[in-house]
């Protein structure tokens, strides 16, 4: 079906139509929902996997664990949560987003608070939002929530229309044009875009605890998605004489989790589209880039594969540096002393995450009163995005705004002041104004919180 202006502004106005009906704000409407939200979830497990590997190559195992388990604890999360008084209003919104939890996790938080939605998936995941579009209607309210696909020209037919909100999540690029089209309307907007996540590696002594970190430095690179995530690591900040240790334990590591040949292993995912394919082959076509690769490298055209590749102490001036890598690469940047990476990092735009494997305290400290994120993870990597008590969201260039748990909710929702008063007598002055005497019954008001008499003092209501 052909998608144009008309149709668009057609849907919009049936969806405004409906939530001025008041149908989405009640607390059962809510409730039923999420539990349908839910049951799309449980009851398409396979249909979910199967749409993952043929956009990504993604893992079952890995499916259940980054897609169908998050949108599953975040949905059950949410309708545990949902007895929330209206006097925080809903606003109707619009979500731009990618396969498949950055579409239906936000979705979340706009049901809970009572929205009307129009979703329009990525057209770079065809599989995901086919199966967005395809299974949303047989669940949730289509009177309420709808899925538009399309691709570059539908976003810019959707952003024509006026919306009281929206969300997007993808590329800074993209997300220059979504703020130009928000602010014509002065449409409040909450973007989640990502960056370059660094982890910071300190010379850990234990070496028991070393190999723990750097286990868990792969998993967050590789792991989701084959670094196709936002919040993935995007290179590592090391001391040098540690550099070495790290390459060859890294190099160990991703062996085990992937084989000799990861193609072949079918555990790890395949580049999203031959346009993102092609934009990590030139990262590393770069003469001086090529040079500091010290594991992997090796791509399959074919099938749209990158091996886990290591690059130690490429030129900082390099698009691989400069970038956000989005992909299998992981750069290893070395430091004389580890405190010099707080430096490095706030050299560049503010991250969306920064990752930190230290048990100094002192560092600890200075990692978090020094630098600028979205979020700060300490050991690990990651886990903060499976946490529905944590905000997610970035900060200048890695976006703003927040969600996750009440944070959606919020995000999603507006919170009019409400204030009754009685019609009680009150105490009327009667002096000059601004005298001395006044000045003591302002001060009296204040402390006593009248905000009756504290009007009266003020001026607004005069006396003769």
């Amino acid at each position: 079906m052909e998608i144009n202006g008309e149709f668009l502004e057609e849907s919009v106005r049936e969806l405004r139509q409906y939530f001025r009906s008041g149908s989405t704000r009640s607390v059962t409407w809510r409730k039923n929902q999420l539990t349908a939200l839910l049951d799309l979830v449980h009851k398409n497990e396979d249909a979910i996997s199967e749409s993952l590997y043929q956009d990504l190559g993604k893992h079952p195992v890995e499916a259940f664990r980054d897609e169908i388990g998050a949108i599953g604890k975040s949905a059950t999360y949410s309708l545990s949560c949902s007895d929330i008084p209206l006097l925080f209003f809903p606003a109707k919104g619009e979500v731009l987003a990618e396969p498949l939890v950055l579409a239906l996790d936000p979705l979340i938080g706009a049901i809970a608070a009572g929205n009307v939605v129009v979703i329009k998936p990525s057209e770079q995941a065809p599989a995901c939002s086919s199966f967005l579009a395809n299974t949303i209607p047989r669940y949730l309210d289509s009177n309420a929530i709808r899925v538009i696909e399309g691709g570059a020209a539908v976003s810019q037919q959707l952003l024509l229309q006026k919306w009281d909100k929206i969300f997007f999540t993808g590329s800074p690029r993209v997300a220059r044009f979504v703020m130009s089209a928000a602010a014509k309307n002065l449409t409040p907007v909450t973007l989640e875009l990502g960056g370059k996540c660094p982890a910071i590696l300190d010379s850990l002594t234990n070496p028991s605890d070393f190999k723990l970190a750097v286990k868990r430095i792969v998993g967050g690179k590789w792991g989701p998605c084959s670094g196709q995530a936002c919040i993935g690591i995007d290179y590592v900040l090391v001391e040098e004489k540690v550099s070495s240790h790290l390459v060859e334990l890294l190099k160990k590591i991703v062996r085990r989790f992937y084989g000799d040949n990861p193609l072949e292993s079918k555990v790890i995912s395949r580049i999203v589209n031959k346009q993102n394919f092609t934009r990590l082959c030139n990262l590393l076509k770069d003469p001086l880039v090529a040079a500091s690769i010290v594991h992997g490298g090796s791509v399959e055209e074919k099938h749209l594969f990158i091996e886990p590749t290591i690059l130690l102490d490429p030129p900082l001036d390099a698009d691989v540096m400069t970038e956000e890598i989005f992909g299998p690469l992981l750069p290893i940047i070395t430091v004389n002393k580890i405190g010099e990476s707080i430096e490095f990092i706030n050299s560049r735009p503010k991250p969306l995450a920064i990752y930190a494997f230290t048990k100094d305290e002192t560092l600890k400290r200075r990692i978090l009163t020094e630098t600028s994120s979205g979020s700060v993870t300490f050991n690990d990597t990651m886990v903060q995005f499976l946490c529905d008590t944590l905000p997610f969201g970035g900060v200048g260039q890695s976006g703003f705004g927040r969600y996750h748990g009440k944070y959606s909710f919020d995000t999603f929702s507006h919170e009019k002041a409400v204030m009754h008063r009685s019609l009680c007598l009150e105490i009327e002055p009667r002096y000059p104004p601004w005298s001395k005497f006044k000045l003591e019954f302002l001060r009296l008001a204040y402390k006593l919180n009248y905000f009756g008499l504290l009007l009266h003092i003020l001026g607004l209501k005069r006396y003769k």
